[in-house]
């Protein structure tokens, strides 16, 4: 697709891929890929925390207090918790004034396809999520019939173990015990009984019943159009045992250890080639089947794979979703996102070959990547084609200067809390910002540097201006610091109230009130505006 980045019309088709035209549709956008300047995503899930935590936990939410590290543990909570449906990729490039953009849209659904009880038997849905994309037209019998499924790196890991015959090359072992001897003895002499059948070329006319009793008397199988031999083994003794005697026997034949269902060898399987050129052509096939096994087990994961792989920018906006009124929505947000983009790049000046085309100078990409900003809960666009931005009474500080207050009255104001605070320590007189991050919890902003330092070291002894006992404490109000709520995320202590989370981390083990150290602080976009619904509480 090929459009103007200023005055144009988007839309076009927006290629479909499902389970049937996946192997095909991989090698085009790999291409794709490679030659796009950046990478656009969108995606539809059957649900989403900020929808699932609006009145229960409010602050499992991406909030503007968050840095890119609890906000990732946010997104990593919701991704583990709801099942993506629907994932479009858009690699486009900048030709001039021109956008060329390839959009891809993936129906996924987390199919079992090897039996072994991955990626997942359950997950979670929202019914005004469903609701929605059945609105939009989103066709759930595509995505649970013909869905595309994927696996982790680590299920990865675990599949292969226990699918795929893998070749091994035997290495020195310590010297064989009695039981060892007796095992190779027995499985050599079953080996060469076996090849020097199949190699005497007086059996070659033997008719169907002589050449079945042969087989059910020497054990003998077909790999392939391969005759091959099983030999049971029962620890990786065995197996390493295994190897070491087919290769010494002939170079003619082909160990592979089979794996059983639990990942560990279920036996080891001889192939018997005919020449060194049929030997080269086995390995080939084996090495064929294990990466068309291999893309069956990724899955989608593939696409995911290649993306990273290209190290190119990835443009992504969680909240642009389709009006309600819309058409059917198959991918066709992924364009929205491309065009959005298209006029910030030519905005801010950050579009390759930008110079060329506008007679301008470019800015660097890396100035505007990987800035996060979790203000916003909606990105409106007007039917024209001017989109406005605001980020007004934004700015940047430090968490080194927030902190976190809770054990107050349920159903306390911001403003109520503020002015109560005023009075139980001098600090709170000076210009600071609170807000509420659920119905138990409030976070302060210190304007003064070293502030909310000096506070929490004096409620950590007990004691305020070192002189006498703090009325903070004495009202039941506690304070922690940044670090404090990092370990709430890190720990996973969602099923609370944000109160009860940071008491809990304060009581593990190195709990402390605490704020970062300097050089750990972070910075965050602060607004002056709530960061929560206040209907929510």
């Amino acid at each position: 697709m090929v459009a103007s980045s200023g005055k144009h019309r988007w839309g076009g088709a927006v290629k479909q891929i499902t389970k049937s035209n996946f192997s095909a549709a991989l090698q085009q956008i790999k291409v794709h890929i490679q030659d796009a300047d950046f990478i656009a995503v969108s995606s539809q899930k059957t649900g989403d925390l900020a929808a699932s935590s609006s009145h229960r936990y409010p602050w499992r939410r991406i909030l503007p207090i968050d840095i890119a590290e609890t906000a990732y543990l946010k997104a990593k909570l919701a991704a583990e918790t709801f099942e993506l449906l629907q994932f479009a990729v858009c690699p486009f490039r900048f030709q001039g004034s021109k956008v060329v953009a390839f959009p891809y849209n993936f129906h996924l659904f987390p199919r079992d396809e090897l039996n072994l009880g991955m990626p997942s038997y359950s997950f979670s849905c929202q019914t005004s999520f469903l609701a929605s994309m059945a609105r939009e037209g989103f066709d759930f019998n595509v995505s649970i019939y013909d869905g595309i499924s994927y696996l982790s790196r680590a299920q990865e890991s675990i599949a292969k173990e226990r699918t795929t015959p893998r070749v091994y090359s035997s290495s020195s072992s310590p010297s064989p015990s009695v039981a060892d001897s007796i095992f190779i003895g027995r499985i050599k002499s079953r080996v060469e009984n076996w090849r020097n059948a199949c190699k005497d070329p007086c059996n070659m006319a033997d008719g169907s019943l002589a050449k079945s009793l042969r087989k059910l008397i020497l054990g003998g199988e077909v790999y392939g159009s391969r005759p091959s031999l099983s030999i049971d083994v029962c620890s990786d003794r065995q197996v390493q045992l295994a190897l070491e005697m087919v290769t010494h026997i002939s170079d003619d034949l082909v160990p592979l250890v089979v794996p059983d269902k639990s990942g560990g060898a279920k036996s080891v399987r001889v192939v018997l080639t005919s020449s060194e050129e049929d030997k080269n052509l086995l390995m080939s096939e084996i090495q064929n089947l294990e990466e068309e096994q291999n893309l069956k087990v990724r899955g989608f994961r593939e696409v995911i794979d290649l993306i990273s792989s290209s190290k190119k920018p990835i443009i992504a906006y969680n909240c642009l979703h389709a009006d309600g009124n819309s058409n059917n929505n198959h991918g066709h947000n992924v364009l929205k996102l491309t065009r959005v983009f298209a006029k910030l790049g030519i905005l801010l000046k950050i579009v390759p070959d930008c110079q060329t085309s506008l007679g301008q100078h470019t800015v660097p990409i890396e100035e505007y990547a990987n800035i996060f900003y979790p203000i916003s809960n909606s990105l409106q666009e007007s039917e024209a084609d001017d989109v406005d931005f605001h980020m007004d009474n934004v700015r940047k500080i430090s968490t080194d200067d927030l902190v976190f207050i809770w054990g107050f009255r349920e159903g306390t104001s911001a403003a109520e809390l503020k002015n109560h605070l005023r009075q139980t320590h001098s600090v709170f007189s000076e210009d600071i910002e609170l807000q509420l991050v659920d119905k138990t919890c409030a976070v302060v902003v210190f304007q003064k540097s070293g502030s909310a330092e000096a506070l929490l070291k004096e409620i950590g002894s007990g004691m305020t201006n070192s002189t006498a006992p703090s009325k903070i404490i004495s009202e039941g109000l506690k304070a922690a610091g940044y670090e404090a709520y990092k370990k709430v995320c890190r720990l996973g202590m969602w099923e609370a109230e944000l109160a009860d989370s940071l008491d809990c981390a304060l009581s593990e083990p190195s709990g402390d009130l605490t704020i970062s150290s300097g050089e750990d602080a972070s910075e965050i976009y602060w607004s002056s505006e709530s960061m929560i619904d206040l209907n929510d509480l």
